[in-house]
């Protein structure tokens, strides 16, 4: 019986080529999507997963408040709180501090590479996370000043070899580190990656006590990420309850200038998706656009599904003969459901074959444009297999239920006569179908355009900090003899070249955060309640002018001036914080500034120092001569390849040995946008597919009414409708069909994009052309599907289509 079942499905197969191709093709197009989409949602979601103890690892968080108002959310705060806590805390088990160290030089004998993920480390690091070593002991290996475990990647261009525990490593061409231990390379999965981790011991050695301050205990000094291991069954809520006493005690010496912080757990898993604060140790992702993509799925395989019942129930018209015949002839409602129900496992196969060859070759096409790491090992993980099954066995009963009891419901007298109608109940139902399609198409339309016209927002803007034709080299790495008089030398020399315009120094350039955080500032004389906190950029006499940042009031920094140095320059915002309406009333005014004071020479307009995320900073620029930081270079457009090499050789002669590492200022200012890039990338595709496929379905929709309405097309020819009259009565009933998905995707769009541009400090404004367009574009595309068809209807002969049955 199953044979002959499965020979019938071939046959149908057969001899309905179009219908059967379009129905595989459909849903293996959506079982595909749905696949890549399930992957890439499943590989964010599996961020630091491996690690044993990833459900009692939580960092601390810092929020920092200055006079009662939050002014920054800390992913690196304070260095005492891992401590404090595990002192006092009975609920932690262990804890571990990460300081960055920032770029090195790393060498051993002739070979030299470039230390990008440098950071100090606790000895418990390993006992915390789960990173395996291939040599050292994991106990011990941060426990000894000047202690540092290498990455695998690092120990292999470095020694050509993992077995290197016991050799010494040079940084800078000063610091000599003893190797204790080489770490396996890390999953990509993870949101801490280290190239080294010298010990924290080594940290403290370098920075003792001084005046009573240690480093170590310190409430204030912001840049260390601390990670608490809690006991098994300690309640995360519970625990950070009892952090607010020991906060409070720490705080008090404080509380006159109006500091304060409170401190809360965020679990380890969340924090790649869940979490963009200052000091992140790498760029993080974002949870709404995930599960944005993994709505988009869902939407894309029920597409599908829905798809195939439309194609075969239009289909079935045809098959009313044959089951009308099996009926007569003694077939079981039972039977024919079996039948068709095996029909659509037979199709849902195929369709699952041809979905896995599509991925194959898909694959790294999404790798590259989602830029995650999912190789062809996807084809070896149970559960990529687990999901495949899945929408194997619930798309063959979705997709084959209906059809099944619709077919096997035709009554054998009204089939051989030919009097066969569709039911009212089954046309709603299938029209239902298609607007859940058609909405789901314009929903994701709206949020494909969103995301495009909001990135271009952002690089078409302003920033109010020039930054083309910029050059930036890294900053120098290893020690001379006089940084300043070698910086100095290098400037001069290089302006001799007529393609550069001007050379700067600065502790940061646009497009990253500013790492120079300083609070307690105050007006001198002010009471110390009004102290607040800025971010802090320092940088050479020919900063501000270099990077072309509008005065509003005062003046720039100036070698004509040999008092600069105790000189500050504010931004807008900076001086609102200060308590000034104008930007002029700040003029002259002075600052205390951790013990000193700077006098206030200038304002200069809000400009982004970082992506249209965020919002305006409040900056003070400190003039410091001897700044070392990037060099950033303005260069003409001329010669650019022969400029760089000419700025290399002179540096070469004035930083021998050193890096010399650059990179042009507007494309890493864009890179910050590389992620929403992506984001739109990967929401346009699916999107594109997701209409391709709905369209499929109406395909189906529009097969099943011409089928229906045969006649009724060929009377109307007979009585005198032209060919434009018919399409307009075929038209009329799709249209309204794609209005009323336009009423119920048009809200729900709204919501979603506004909660989506919420992350947003400067964003587009949501107008009406939003969601016009995606309504005319649906439409179009539409009527061109319903088109194809109806017109071959509209021309047949009516002798003909009189003729039917």
């Amino acid at each position: 019986m199953l044979r002959n079942y499965f020979l019938i499905a071939f046959r149908n197969l057969s001899k309905n080529k179009a219908f059967s191709f379009i129905n595989i093709f459909g849903l293996a197009i959506g079982m595909a999507a749905c696949l890549l989409i399930l992957q890439y949602v499943s590989f964010e979601l599996s961020y630091d997963s491996f690690h044993v103890n990833k459900d009692r690892v939580f960092r601390v968080n810092q929020d920092r408040y200055d006079k009662g108002k939050l002014s920054t959310q800390w992913a690196g705060g304070a260095f005492a709180p891992g401590s404090a806590f595990k002192a006092d805390v009975p609920e932690v088990e262990d804890f571990v501090k990460l300081v960055p160290a920032g770029n090195a030089l790393a060498n051993y004998k002739d070979q030299k590479i470039v230390i990008k993920k440098d950071y100090y480390c606790g000895s418990s690091f390993f006992n915390i996370f789960s990173y395996p070593l291939l040599s050292g002991d994991p106990k011990t290996a941060l426990v000894e000043p000047n202690s540092v475990v290498i990455s695998e990647e690092v120990a292999q261009k470095l020694f050509h070899s993992t077995e290197v525990v016991g050799q010494t490593l040079t940084l800078n061409t000063t610091k000599l580190l003893k190797i204790t231990g080489v770490m396996k390379a890390m999953p990509a999965n993870t949101h801490l990656s280290f190239d080294i981790l010298q010990s924290y011991s080594t940290l403290l050695k370098e920075n003792p006590p001084r005046d009573g301050n240690n480093l170590d205990n310190a409430w204030v000094n912001d840049g260390c990420t601390t990670y608490l291991l809690l006991k098994p069954g300690a309640d995360p809520k519970a625990v950070e309850a009892e952090f607010l006493p020991i906060v409070k005690k720490a705080y008090q010496q404080y509380s006159s200038s109006g500091i304060n912080a409170i401190y809360t757990l965020q679990a380890m898993p969340s924090i790649h998706l869940y979490s963009n604060r200052m000091s992140e140790i790498q760029a993080n992702g974002d949870g709404k656009s995930v599960y944005l993509l993994l709505g988009i799925a869902i939407f894309v395989i029920i597409i599908a599904w829905i798809n195939y019942i439309n194609l075969a129930t239009a289909r079935g018209i045809g098959r009313a003969k044959e089951v009308g015949v099996r009926k007569t002839l003694g077939s079981a409602k039972t039977q024919l459901v079996t039948q068709f129900m095996l029909e659509a496992m037979f199709l849902n196969g195929l369709a699952v074959l041809f979905a896995i060859a599509f991925i194959a070759i898909c694959l790294p096409i999404l790798a590259n444009i989602a830029g995650v790491q999912i190789g062809f090992a996807l084809f070896a993980k149970l559960g990529f297999w687990a999901a495949v099954i899945g929408i194997f066995v619930v798309g063959t009963f979705f997709s084959g239920f209906y059809p099944a009891i619709v077919l096997s419901s035709f009554k054998p007298i009204e089939v051989m006569k030919g009097k066969l109608t569709a039911s009212p109940k089954g046309i709603v139902l299938r029209k239902g179908m298609v607007i859940f399609q058609f909405a789901a198409s314009i929903f994701l339309l709206i949020g494909a355009l969103t995301v495009y016209r909001q990135i271009q927002f952002m690089q078409s803007q302003k920033l109010g900090v020039t930054i083309d034709q910029t050059l930036v080299i890294k900053a120098p790495l290893v020690k001379v003899d006089s940084f300043y008089r070698s910086m100095s030398a290098f400037k001069q020399e290089s302006l001799k070249q007529p393609s550069i315009k001007s050379i700067t120094v600065s502790t940061s350039v646009p497009g990253e955060a500013v790492g120079w955080n300083a609070g307690g500032i105050k007006l001198t004389g002010a009471a110390d309640a009004t102290a607040d906190q800025y971010r802090i950029i320092g940088g050479d006499y020919d900063y501000l002018t270099a990077y072309d940042l509008k005065l509003l009031a005062g003046r720039k920094f100036s070698k004509e001036f040999s008092t600069d140095p105790k000189t500050v320059v504010f931004s807008k915002t900076g001086v609102s914080r200060l308590g000034f309406d104008k930007p002029e009333q700040a003029i002259g005014k002075r600052i205390d500034f951790w013990g000193d004071v700077y006098t206030i020479i200038g304002v200069v307009d809000d400009f982004h120092q970082q992506s249209l995320r965020d919002t305006y900073d409040a900056i003070i620029f400190r003039c410091i001569p001897d700044v070392r930081g990037d060099v950033s270079v303005k260069v003409s457009s001329t010669n650019v390849a022969q400029t760089i090499a000419g700025l290399k050789t002179t540096w070469d002669s004035f930083f021998p040995g050193d890096q010399f590492d650059y990179f042009f200022l507007d494309e890493h200012f864009n890179d910050q946008y590389k992620a929403d890039q992506r984001f739109g990338q990967v929401f346009g595709i699916f999107t594109v597919i997701a209409i391709f496929v709905a369209c499929l379905g109406l395909f189906g929709l529009v097969s099943f009414t011409i089928v229906q309405r045969t006649k009724e097309i060929g009377i109307r020819k007979v009585l005198g409708a032209s060919v434009n009259g018919i399409l307009q009565l075929l038209y009329k009933d799709f249209a309204l069909l794609i209005l009323i998905s336009f009423v119920v995707s048009a809200p729900l769009g709204w919501y979603a994009i506004s909660k989506w541009l919420e992350s947003y400090a400067f964003r587009i404004s949501i107008n009406p052309v939003l969601f016009i367009i995606p309504f005319l574009a649906v439409l179009i595309i539409a009527f061109a599907t319903v088109s194809w068809l109806s017109v071959k209807a509209a021309l047949t002969n009516p002798v003909k289509s009189l003729k039917t049955e």
